[in-house]
């Protein structure tokens, strides 16, 4: 009966799993037709009254690609989306706008400048700027945007700053480079520059003009820009406080039913045949293919420590702009090739360890070496070595302006987007790998399936592999002249449904199929919490994408879709407290789980940084209201560095060294330099967080909300004292992290490379 009982939970689990991901997904991609027509349309030409031609289309679309070869996101930001020490350039172009403006009809009005007329004259001033950049003078029948001869002349004030700065500009303009930390020599010509000019204005008109029959802009008000009238809507007001409510009344749902289940759960967790007194893999049998993956764990262990040197780098460009204590690194490798490098090498390795996991793991829970399966194995490394040297040369000659043509840097160079900055040849490259990953997985778990208990466990370990292989697709739907609200919406999907989404869900999956095996928890208790886990991250997880594209010229909808579901995502976090006590409950009991003693923290501390990064931080960010003024300032990276390395880094790691207690003899393993490792890589993540990002962001958020954002993410507040102080504050807990880093990628290479395990004679006939 008890059995029956269970059967028909999993079951019921199943469906509620399958009907929610068919709403979730559904809506997902009916919202995302909603953004294809209503995103900021591109006009065939800008023009004055009198019909003069200030921009056209053909130069939008061709600022938008050399702005991508310069780059993009990793040389300041556009929406809020992208770097932080260049600005905004959206915000900045609409704030120099408006300024440029309020001059000129000053000059026009009063015979003099802005700042020197009354404030009840600057107020007139402010209503007349407002009604002439806040009203949509689009015509969808012509495609052309018509501004006044007034406008038309700041416009090109405007334009003559950018084209100052991108081009061979003046000691003004070079200094600025040099704040920016622009690359010395990789300058625009004329022509490009000009084009990117028409780029950042259009990207700004969105930001200020109304949407058709609306009171708000294309992109809901933002940047906070009081001087053009643009603060936060009703809509992000009530969609806050409603995102609050919910969340409120889901963690007492969850409490209460984990507290109802909890013991229901837990007492019955002994497997049926008892707790293991003896380490199966002191029996299991390593393939050839499951031996090949040691290979793919050193890789990670090398990407991991430039990973590292580089982000130290990056931050200090921070301070010095065009180097590190005095050394000019930005003549070879300025600030946005080194923080492409940084970022994209940061979803490599993560990413490789839990790829080379799948493939480690596959044959062990199978039970054999499918036909073949080693020399695949062989070819996935090789290719990952040459996508991560091809897609860098390829970044790396876009910076610096190598690239003659936009359609060939497209292709093998800068594709300008963060995180999936990599050449559209390497992106696919990269997608047929995934796809030959997910087929050697696959094979090696099939017979798993005949094990009639589990089945359910390898399904959803089934389910999220396939969905890796296929969600990193999604970046391929746009193209090289695709609308960026449209680009956005389909680089989230591979940004948070596939980093942040279906590897948790891999990940937790295969986990508790290795502890089914070990036999340290019974199979039913396993199934159940993977699924409701499942359930509940990805039932806020899927829609939870919106809230990166609140401002991204979408419609309401993705705001109030966004807020709510977004704040579902925190919900679980809320209990780690009692997966880590059910964890502790197994680990430990007998003398043979010494050997994961290491892989057990690493998980741990997952649970730690899962609260920590992706709960507090990611909810101080995700409200609507905080994110519009905190979008693309140092609260962003406070986030992102606690979740994306505290999360998804340290369980690449576990895994590293889970799989690694195969592959190596533990009894041979240099536990202290494990031991610095663990607590210099917590310690030091830690400091980098609290002492430095998490200031420096509020900082900003202080600045944004009393003056505007533009100024938030000026060169003023960015080479303020403050915010230099609190860079400089980074490095003690830069200088710890990376003892941790070194420690883990010696040990790898001792564990490996001195201590190999010897295979045995039923290895080697396997």
């Amino acid at each position: 009966m008890a059995h029956y009982s269970s059967h028909f939970s999993v079951r019921r689990l199943w469906i509620i799993f399958g009907v929610g991901m068919l709403v979730m997904f559904g809506a997902l991609l009916f919202y995302g037709r909603q953004i294809y027509q209503t995103a900021p349309p591109i006009p065939t030409s800008v023009q004055t009254a009198s019909g003069e031609v200030i921009f056209t289309r053909e130069q939008i679309e061709r600022g938008q690609n050399v702005w991508q070869s310069m780059g993009g996101m990793e040389q300041g930001s556009i929406w809020g989306h992208g770097s932080y020490v260049a600005p905004d350039w959206s915000a900045d172009w609409l704030h120099r706008e408006a300024l440029s403006l309020l001059n000129i009809l000053a000059s026009e009005t009063a015979g003099g400048a802005y700042a020197q007329l009354s404030a009840p004259d600057q107020a007139r001033l402010q209503a007349v700027l407002r009604e002439e950049m806040r009203t949509n003078t689009y015509d969808p029948r012509t495609g052309v945007i018509t501004v006044s001869a007034e406008r038309g002349r700041a416009i090109r004030e405007v334009g003559a700053h950018y084209s100052d700065l991108l081009a061979d500009g003046s000691p003004q303009a070079q200094a600025l480079r040099v704040q920016y930390a622009f690359p010395v020599e990789a300058k625009l010509s004329p022509d490009e520059a000009s084009a990117v000019d028409a780029f950042y204005f259009w990207t700004a008109w969105a930001a200020t003009t109304n949407r058709p029959g609306k009171t708000f802009t294309y992109t809901s008000n933002w940047p906070y820009e009081p001087l053009v009238g643009n603060s936060p809507t009703g809509a992000i007001f009530m969609w806050t406080f409603i995102s609050i409510f919910v969340l409120l009344g889901a963690i007492g749902g969850l409490v209460w039913y984990y507290a109802k289940e909890f013991d229901v759960w837990r007492k019955d967790a002994e497997p049926e045949k008892g707790f293991a007194t003896a380490d199966f893999m002191d029996q299991a049998t390593i393939t050839p293919s499951m031996r090949a993956t040691g290979w793919f764990f050193i890789v990670v262990a090398a990407l991991f420590v430039v990973q590292v040197l580089l982000g130290i780098v990056t931050a200090h460009y921070a301070v010095e702009g065009q180097g590190i204590y005095g050394l000019p690194l930005s003549n070879l490798f300025p600030y946005s090739v080194t923080r492409t490098w940084h970022t994209q090498l940061a979803v490599f390795w993560i990413a490789t360890a839990w790829l080379a996991t799948g493939l480690y793991v596959a044959p062990l829970l199978g039970g054999r070496e499918p036909r073949f399966q080693s020399a695949g194995v062989w070819f996935l490394l090789v290719s990952l070595v040459v996508i991560v040297v091809g897609s860098f040369v390829g970044e790396w000659s876009a910076i610096n302006r190598l690239f003659a043509n936009l359609t060939t840097n497209f292709w093998f160079g800068h594709q300008g987007y963060e995180y999936v900055d990599l050449g559209r040849f390497w992106q696919i490259y990269l997608f047929v790998g995934l796809l030959l990953w997910v087929v050697l997985v696959l094979r090696g778990l099939w017979p798993s399936l005949k094990q009639v208990q589990s089945k359910s466990l390898v399904y959803l370990v089934i389910f999220a592999t396939v969905s890796i292989g296929l969600l990193f697709g999604a970046g391929l739907l746009y193209g090289q002249h695709t609308n960026i609200s449209i680009m956005e919406y389909w680089r989230w999907w591979v940004v948070h449904l596939w980093v942040e989404g279906v590897f948790e869900v891999f990940a937790t999956a295969i986990v508790s199929a290795l502890f089914v095996r070990m036999g340290l928890v019974r199979v039913s208790v396993a199934t159940t919490s993977v699924l409701v886990a499942t359930i509940i991250f990805l039932g806020g997880g899927v829609l939870g994408t919106f809230h990166h594209l609140y401002f991204s010229g979408t419609p309401i909808a993705v705001i109030a879709l966004g807020s709510v579901f977004s704040a579902l995502e925190v919900v679980p976090l809320v209990v780690v407290g009692f997966e880590a006590y059910s964890r502790a409950r197994h680990e430990g009991l007998f003398d043979w789980q010494k050997a994961y003693r290491w892989p057990f923290m690493f998980f741990g501390s997952v649970l730690v940084w899962n609260l920590i990064g992706a709960g507090m931080f990611g909810f101080l960010i995700n409200p609507p209201l905080a994110l519009y003024y905190m979008q693309g300032l140092n609260t962003t990276p406070t986030h992102g560095h606690a979740a994306l390395f505290g999360v998804y880094g340290m369980l690449g790691l576990g895994l590293t060294l889970f799989c690694m207690r195969g592959l190596t003899d533990p009894a041979k393993w240099n536990n202290r330099l494990l031991a610095v490792s663990f607590w210099c890589l917590n310690i030091g993540l830690a400091m980098m967080v609290f002492l430095s990002l998490l200031p420096q962001g509020l900082w900003q958020t202080y600045a944004s909300f009393t003056h505007d954002y533009a100024y938030a993410r000026s060169a003023e507040v960015i080479h303020g004292p403050v915010m230099q102080a609190l860079v400089w504050a980074r490095v003690p807990g830069d200088l710890v992290f990376a003892v941790g880093v070194f420690a883990f990628a010696w040990f790898v290479a001792q564990a490996f490379l001195m201590r190999w395990k010897s295979p045995r004679a039923t290895d080697q006939a396997a």
